[in-house]
């Protein structure tokens, strides 16, 4: 028998709703009307993708990172009862709205405050957001573990090994093996790679995501920052996080136990998977993604990856081992080489080398305790990453001018 009580619709959140990740949760929420109440849906500058999403979801609020965007926003949103703001701390106070279950998927170091404002709640967290780990991982789980919050992740590779280990004991298990398509570039020459261009890039194999993402994906620094995270998701150090190179995307990852067996998690390459996990946990819902045929696929291909042509990978296994503020370092200086390159400020393979040189140039390592020190690193990280950047543009010109010179 029920006591004849009405379930409560879940409190939703959607930190990031304009982006890859946003759009496809809020594909799954738009499913489940009834059974769900947005609160805060946030984006970046696609104003127009925020106010019909906040209008087909009916969320409480609908907050546009860009504060020279929101007069817009009001427009596009009046008469509908949803409120609107603007603006950095706005975005924080929207991820500090009590929910029962928020998507955090703001790219990058922006996405550390609100992120962290949405664990101190205490409820469910589907982690879409690296940085918050990569360069803030002692500062997040501290929050995390103090709030009693769950932390659910939500990248493919992450959500993989969570899904095949299957709430075992750690200590059984012998080390998890994160899989990496291998990008557009995976059969690229170092001379090819040198000269490729942003569009060719952008041209993802096997996974329709943002440009940030699609690039980290093409230079293996997205990999990077994945084994990273995956050292502080699953309590593990370097020499127990593998990565192979599997071009079908069908495995997303792998866990090696300490009796032999080997357990993989498999589906189709569509996130809304992944995010539906994360959605249903401890359950499991339906979804419309297209079921895994591995008799069409014939066969599954593994490679090591190649570190000498994917710097930004053996950099991040580096870092990992150093610890300290290089976490910071390394993602920040990722974050400005990624946006030179697809400005054309510098060449692809000036991505691992930005990255290199922000590393190099750091004085001192500290450990972390306070998001303060967080955003100094990031920005130091920063400051060091445009240094190179604009030290290497001014021996170009100087070269150019020496051979216009000689000509």
């Amino acid at each position: 028998m029920t006591d004849g009580s009405v379930a409560k619709p879940r409190r939703i959140s959607v930190l990031g709703s304009t982006g890859s990740i946003g759009t496809s949760t809020v594909d799954l929420l738009k499913r489940m009307a009834g059974d769900i109440e947005v609160r805060a849906l946030v984006g970046g500058r696609n104003v127009a993708l925020l106010a019909e999403q906040a209008r087909e979801l009916r969320a409480e609020i609908a907050v546009i990172h860009d504060e020279g965007l929101h007069e817009e926003l009001k427009s596009r949103l009046a008469g509908s009862g949803i409120r609107t703001a603007a603006g950095r701390q706005a975005v924080i106070e929207a991820g500090a709205m009590e929910a029962d279950w928020t998507m955090a998927a703001i790219t990058g170091a922006a996405g550390l405050e609100p992120t962290l404002a949405a664990a101190r709640n205490g409820h469910a967290i589907a982690l879409a957001n690296k940085e918050a780990l990569v360069c803030a991982g002692d500062v997040m789980l501290r929050a995390v573990g103090e709030a009693g919050a769950t932390l659910l992740p939500v990248d493919s590779e992450h959500n993989a090994i969570a899904q095949a280990l299957g709430g075992c004991d750690m200590s059984t298990v012998e080390k998890i093996v994160l899989t990496a398509s291998g990008g557009p570039f995976r059969q690229s020459s170092l001379e090819d790679m040198r000269a490729a261009p942003p569009e060719k890039a952008l041209k993802h194999p096997t996974w329709t995501m943002g440009a940030k993402i699609t690039i980290d994906s093409a230079s293996m620094a997205n990999k990077g920052l994945e084994v990273i995270e995956a050292a502080r998701l699953f309590g593990l150090t370097e020499d127990r996080i593998d990565v192979l190179v599997h071009p079908q995307s069908v495995v997303h990852g792998l866990v090696q136990f300490r009796d032999g067996s080997l357990v993989a998690q498999m589906g189709s390459a569509d996130m809304r998977i992944p995010i539906a996990h994360t959605l249903a946990w401890p359950q499991r819902m339906e979804t419309p993604c297209q079921r895994l045929d591995l008799a069409a696929f014939g066969r599954l291909d593994f490679e090591a990856p190649d570190e000498v042509r994917f710097v930004p990978l053996r950099l991040a296994r580096q870092v990992l081992r150093a610890g300290g503020a290089a976490p910071a370092v390394f993602s920040a200086a990722n974050e400005i080489a990624v946006d030179a390159f697809l400005n054309r400020r510098i060449g692809f393979l000036g991505i691992g080398e930005t990255i290199d040189s922000a590393l190099q140039a750091m004085t001192e390592n500290p450990e972390l305790t306070t998001l303060d020190e967080v955003l100094e690193w990031d920005a130091r990280g920063r400051a060091l990453a445009e240094e190179h950047i604009l030290r290497e543009s001014g021996r170009l010109r100087n070269t150019v001018s020496e051979n216009a010179l000689h000509a």
